[in-house]
């Protein structure tokens, strides 16, 4: 079954300028190591499970499905829900309507040589936007994301996510979540629906009339013990949109 937001996908073109903003953004960032297909990685792991990946090339890689979108500004790019059934959950999306591919293995060299082993679903960004990819872990997860939880600017997890993408992606993503309320979103001129996975939030909306932004993730809410609140700044996080509230 589906278990919430595994992580956030925050694509940037050099990854130890990444560490340096968002550590200077009040972040523990760990160092993840490398994946076999030219990108490299460093994670910031909360209290609630969830994570954040940023992620940039150390060789080119054309057909990746996040290096386009480095093209393009990088930022803030995908969300990728956990399973522990991911043949069965790929079955339920295609039910669905939602094309997600079969199992895909990947690993990562982790810097102490640890390699760490999982298979993925994966979504078609381009003609479905919006649809989340899947991970179902073989090594253990706890040994794929960091221990450090605390965080300098006391942030605890991920309260919700934005997405935007057409109709025919959200009401498949809000039948498959079984709970949705329609909502209206002025804040960037649409509407859509508010689903909750395990215990995150996602806003499900449509492509402003405008087509600005296009389809896919737009922004998170972090939740904070700490005293800062409102938007991080956005050139320091590299195009990722984040903004923190209290921790209830």
């Amino acid at each position: 079954m589906l278990q919430g937001i595994d992580h956030l996908v925050v694509v940037v073109p050099d990854l130890d300028t990444a560490i340096a903003n968002y550590t200077a953004l009040g972040f523990t960032v760990v160092p993840g190591g490398r994946h076999p297909i030219g990108s490299h990685n460093a994670l910031i792991a909360f209290e609630d499970g969830a994570y954040i990946e940023l992620l940039a090339f150390y060789a080119p890689n054309p057909g990746h499905r996040w290096y386009a979108a480095l093209q393009h500004g990088g930022g803030l790019t995908d969300y990728c829900l956990v399973t522990n059934e991911l043949r069965a959950e790929i079955a339920n999306f295609r039910a669905h309507g939602l094309k997600i591919s079969d199992p895909t293995p990947l690993s990562r060299t982790r810097p102490d040589g640890y390699q760490l082993e999982w298979l993925m679903g994966l979504s078609d960004p381009v003609n479905q936007p919006g649809t989340p990819f899947l991970i179902e872990d073989l090594t253990p997860r706890d040994e794929r994301i960091p221990k450090q939880t605390q965080h300098a600017n006391g942030v605890t997890g991920i309260q919700s996510v934005t997405v935007f993408g057409p109709d025919t992606v959200l009401e498949a993503l809000t039948a498959l979540f079984g709970s949705a309320a329609s909502i209206e979103r002025p804040d960037v001129h649409t509407s859509g629906y508010r689903s909750v996975s395990s215990t995150h939030t996602l806003d499900l909306l449509r492509v402003p009339p405008a087509g600005q932004p296009r389809g896919g993730v737009y922004s998170a809410v972090l939740t904070t013990r700490g005293s800062q609140r409102g938007p991080l700044d956005q050139d320091r996080a590299l195009n990722g949109r984040f903004t923190l509230v209290g921790d209830r």
